[in-house]
């Protein structure tokens, strides 16, 4: 697999404003992020809200211009996007087809051939023919994620940005919509960057994941590894973090994670030196 995306000292800076407008300060969003994403893999971005995850995202997609450095597509295709909200991410005025076939129109497709290829879409994800002319609201939280997902797909893009894209769903719709991004990933040799909170669905989904703090990468590891042997103190204060099946142990360890907040305020944050094959983590 070669690299696809390469990203080399990302940073992305945002102005803090007081009530009166006036500049008093600034945010490193995004703090000299480097790292390549190679052709056909997942790599999940794990961290707390605000760490930058999401900003991350859309600096590659082009969404957002960064402040400094750059980010490379070595390759040819279409770059997407699936968000959090499938039902604010579709217009609820136009039928599931139609909301398919608009990416693609836009890019000047004929009618007849953005049906087609809306239609091919929708089927891969799972969405009935006699239910393609249907609006979102006829459809469940998981179907308008599967319909978010044909728009996705529909302009074959070699390259997407999952934001989030089973959060809002119940669980046993989760693992469907992960079962259905792995399946997509095969059949349409897709790449993947999977942005999410959730630690146990990105160690179902992520060939790699890289642990974001404040910014920068504190931790960048092959999934299995990262979770059988994580490195970083940060990494392991999230891994504590995940919720267990019994709510009292759940309690006891969310408890023991929150009684220590200060250790936080020192944690390492400089550059990533590799420590195994592959296994990065910030010194």
């Amino acid at each position: 697999m070669g690299g696809l995306i390469r990203v080399g000292d990302l940073r992305k800076t945002y102005p803090v404003r007081n009530a009166w407008g006036r500049k008093i300060g600034s945010l490193d969003a995004v703090d000299g992020v480097t790292l390549e994403i190679a052709a056909g893999e997942t790599l999940g971005v794990v961290g707390e809200s605000g760490s930058g995850k999401s900003t991350l995202g859309r600096l590659i997609l082009g969404v957002e211009r960064p402040t400094a450095g750059a980010v490379e597509h070595t390759g040819s295709g279409e770059m997407q996007i699936i968000h959090q909200d499938p039902f604010s991410a579709l217009n609820p005025h136009r039928s599931a087809l139609a909301s398919v076939m608009e990416p693609l129109t836009a890019r000047g497709a004929s009618a007849a051939s953005a049906e087609a290829a809306a239609r091919e879409a929708l089927a891969a994800v799972g969405i009935d023919e006699d239910a393609v002319r249907k609006r979102p609201r006829a459809f469940s939280g998981g179907q308008r994620q599967r319909i978010a997902i044909a728009r996705a797909i529909a302009p074959r893009p070699a390259f997407i940005v999952c934001d989030e894209p089973v959060s809002a769903l119940d669980m046993s719709i989760q693992a469907q919509v992960t079962d259905l991004l792995k399946d997509l990933q095969r059949e349409f040799d897709l790449t993947y960057l999977f942005i999410s909170h959730d630690l146990s669905v990105v160690r179902e989904i992520a060939t790699r994941t890289a642990v974001m703090r404040r910014g920068r990468i504190v931790e960048l590891a092959p999934t299995a590894e990262l979770f059988a042997a994580p490195r970083h103190p940060y990494t392991r204060r999230l891994l504590d973090a995940v919720l267990l099946p019994d709510p009292v142990r759940a309690r006891e360890r969310l408890a023991q994670v929150a009684a220590r907040p200060a250790a936080a305020e020192a944690l390492p944050d400089g550059p990533l030196v590799e420590v195994s094959p592959d296994h990065f983590v910030a010194g």
